[in-house]
């Protein structure tokens, strides 16, 4: 396929950076100007910060997902896996759900592809520990926390009773404190359901390896989040490592193990491995270097930004001369809407503009009514800062579709309560045939 007048933009990933890059693009780019293809194994994008409320029945799960062909009218959108790059041939390899392979090319490149959870050397992590970035997992995880409840109820084996209600998280980013805050929220309000199971009778464990939890808030309301775990009967371990999972028993290195049939796995994530086999620059943790102006370093035609990129952080240079945005929503979304304006602004002979972000601070939800908020530099706690996470989240959630839908379910779940149940059939659909067909 030659070279034409329209240029061929390609984006690899669908998430914040991929959906928000390409609606830029569809928006300003005048007729016949470009063609636009975004790449992802996945149809859609998803909302990560509503991830927790997903998984704890405040939300439903397709609101907190955007499909990416309804919303992307203009562009042409591709379900498949990068295999590979070449940018020196202008191609990039890819992989559909059916298994065949094909070569696409382009001529202006868009790294996107975010982050996946950084897997530890521990035993028995691959094997017991669950992630929790897309809504698969979200959705896995309700209804295994749920699960464990139900199996907790019909069982008399006092041992096996305490594995199933308890549930370890390792983490102390937002992933992890959201989640846990989230579904221990969720769960103590289905024990009223149980005759023979107490809130008390659950136990949940906190995991973090360093000093204090939220980093990306002060230190002061870091130690009140604690505080507030703690008050609900939640266990913190701080400065503290997981050593091992086996079979489900947590060993941890002050010494503390107990066994477990629920651990949530939150401690990092790390640039996606396909880079290291492509032929742009990457860093020391496997990501790409990145200008200013969110062009990948050296490398005419390439741009990239979010999870994937060392983008300098002009905003903390005075003060560290090296900083890099940190691989957060917040970034990403405000990077993606330069992005767009960047390439346009090359492809029509001008110049790009830095990315320069004053950082507005951070909002996290601890379960219903209950949060922490550092904004402008003030601090916020319980509801007012629940009630700023909601209000920041879905005004940031793309379409007007999905803030609708998402206010909706805040509403009817206010109005009526969450539901509490378990689906656990959706984890194996096929069970039913299995049985039948052994007989």
């Amino acid at each position: 396929m030659g070279r034409g007048k329209t240029k061929r933009i390609l984006i690899l990933g669908g998430g914040y950076v991929g959906l928000y890059t390409a609606l830029g693009l569809q928006r300003k780019l005048r007729g016949g100007e470009a063609s636009v293809t975004v790449i992802d194994p996945q149809p859609h994008m998803t909302y990560q910060p509503f991830l927790p409320e997903a998984a704890a029945g405040a939300i439903e799960p397709r609101h907190v997902v955007v499909p990416l062909r309804k919303t992307l009218k203009r562009c042409h959108v591709l379900t498949a896996r990068v295999t590979g790059i070449d940018h020196a041939a202008r191609t990039v390899a890819i992989e559909a759900p059916d298994g065949h392979r094909e070569t696409v090319e382009y001529d202006v490149l868009v790294v996107a592809l975010g982050s996946v959870a950084r897997l530890m050397p521990i035993p028995g992590l691959a094997e017991q520990g669950i992630s929790f970035k897309t809504i698969g997992e979200a959705i896995f995880l309700r209804n295994h926390v749920m699960s464990r409840l139900d199996a907790a109820s019909s069982t008399v084996d006092p041992e096996l009773r305490r594995k199933y209600l308890t549930f370890t998280f390792v983490g102390g980013g937002f992933a992890g404190i959201e989640a846990l805050a989230e579904l221990e929220d969720m769960a103590r309000f289905a024990t009223r359901y149980y005759d023979n199971i107490e809130p008390a009778d659950l136990r949940w464990v906190l995991v973090e390896a360093a000093g204090r939890i939220l980093p990306e808030v002060r230190e002061s309301l870091g130690v009140y989040t604690v505080l507030q775990l703690e008050r609900r009967g939640i266990e913190v371990y701080l400065s503290t490592l997981a050593k091992s999972f086996e079979d489900g028993h947590v060993m941890l290195s002050d010494g503390t193990e107990f066994d477990s049939d629920t651990i949530v796995w939150t401690a990092g994530v790390k640039a996606n491995p396909v880079l290291a086999s492509s032929d742009l620059p990457t860093d020391d943790r496997g990501r790409l270097r990145a200008t200013a102006t969110l062009r990948v370093e050296d490398v005419p035609d390439a741009w990239t930004a979010g999870d994937i990129a060392a983008v300098p952080d002009l905003s903390r240079t005075e003060e560290d001369p090296g900083a890099l945005c940190a691989p957060n929503a917040q970034h990403a979304v405000r990077q993606a809407n330069l992005l767009a304006r960047n390439i346009i602004a090359v492809l029509r002979d001008q110049e790009p503009k830095p990315y320069y972000h004053e950082n507005v601070g951070s909002v996290a939800s601890l379960g219903l009514h209950k949060g922490v908020a550092d904004v402008y530099n003030r601090k916020a706690k319980g509801f007012l800062a629940w009630a700023m996470h909601r209000g920041y989240h879905v005004a940031r959630v793309p379409t007007f579709n999905r803030k609708f839908r998402v206010v909706a379910d805040w509403l009817l779940s206010g109005l009526l309560r969450r539901e509490v149940i378990s689906m656990g059939q959706i984890n194996n659909p096929r069970a039913e045939f299995d049985r039948v067909s052994k007989g």
